[in-house]
């Protein structure tokens, strides 16, 4: 800050230095005038002008350092109160800034949550004629049609459900209860979810629960657990999908692993991006957002998300629950 004060008032510090040197200079050529007496004033000229600039330092700059550190958080307590005439039109400037951008704010975040109120009012209403549509489906009599009906009915509900909790998850704070949440029926209910699509594939299932129940919200969790086993009914052919859990140093650990086509070593670091489709045989019908969201719930839940995969042999996610004293700033929220 300091040297920039000094740049900014060279102007004036140059011009004191050449009124000294030229009072010099006049002393020096005219020989009525004590050189002695006209360097000892100079002298002391400067000394004053030192001292000058240090109070004008500190007095000037206070302002503008705390702008220089301010946090631009739309809030203006951090900010030093104006002195000058030239200060006081920035801060009146910032204010005014500030102040617009605070109403634009808050208009965008309620036009945002209206929004979402609406998206979220539709995706409701549209549950009821899909779960008609089911309905009619379980009364058609051709095995074939109805599988094929069964599974487009299916992925519509997927998509429906994964829209729904992703316009919840920026919200996902205000919506934890967590509890003890056993684990088998939350997963056989998710697996029975997905059973006409895993009929279809001729996919099964190896459920071995070793470690029962964990704390999590329960609502969260299921939507977990159903995105990765849907990805892994998609990319498997008729296979097994092996779900265990275990408890290693008081925390449960739970795997999803499957036997399908496997993740490329390039794609591994960024299946957790939004919007991010396998760069090798990428799924044109993919949208790429739902190991994203899994992500996302998992890091709220404190959960910690792990992956392995070998191409060809199948994949590997492994969900790490936190140990129940974690739970403790959590449930503070």
């Amino acid at each position: 800050m300091l040297k920039i004060f000094m740049i900014e008032r060279r102007s004036w510090i140059l011009l004191f230095l050449f009124m000294q040197v030229l009072l010099l200079f006049i002393a020096y050529i005219d020989s009525a005038i004590p050189v002695k007496s006209i360097a000892y004033i100079a002298f002391l000229s400067f000394m004053i002008f030192i001292i000058f600039l240090a109070v004008r330092y500190n007095k000037e700059t206070a302002f503008y350092r705390s702008l220089e550190y301010w946090e631009s958080s739309l809030d203006l307590s951090g900010i030093t109160d104006a002195q000058s005439p030239f200060e006081k039109i920035v801060a009146a400037s910032i204010t005014d800034q500030t102040n617009k951008l605070k109403r634009m704010a808050t208009e965008n975040r309620m036009a945002l949550e209206q929004e979402r109120d609406d998206l979220l009012s539709w995706i409701h209403e549209v549950k009821t004629p899909l779960t008609a549509m089911n309905l009619m489906i379980e009364r058609i009599e051709d095995e074939k049609i109805k599988a094929q009906l069964t599974y487009e009915w299916l992925r519509i509900h997927l998509l429906l459900d994964q829209q729904l909790h992703q316009k919840r998850i920026s919200f996902i704070e205000n919506d934890l209860h967590v509890e003890k949440v056993a684990l088998e029926p939350l997963i056989f209910k998710e697996i029975k979810n997905l059973q006409s699509w895993c009929m279809q594939k001729g996919i099964g299932f190896e459920v071995d629960l070793e470690a029962s129940e964990v704390l999590s919200d329960e609502k969260w969790l299921g939507f977990i657990i159903r995105q990765l086993l849907t990805n892994a009914v998609k990319y498997s052919e008729a296979d097994e999908i092996i779900i265990g859990s275990t408890e290693q140093s008081g925390q449960t650990v739970l795997q999803v692993r499957d036997f399908g086509r496997g993740i490329d070593p390039k794609d591994l670091p960024r299946i957790f991006d939004k919007g991010f489709t396998s760069t090798v045989n990428p799924d044109q019908a993919a949208t790429g957002m739902g190991l994203y969201l899994a992500k996302k719930a998992a890091d709220s839940l404190l959960i910690k998300t792990h992956v392995k995969s070998i191409p060809g042999a199948g994949t590997t996610f492994t969900l790490i629950f936190p140990k129940p004293n974690e739970f403790v700033n959590l449930t503070r929220m």
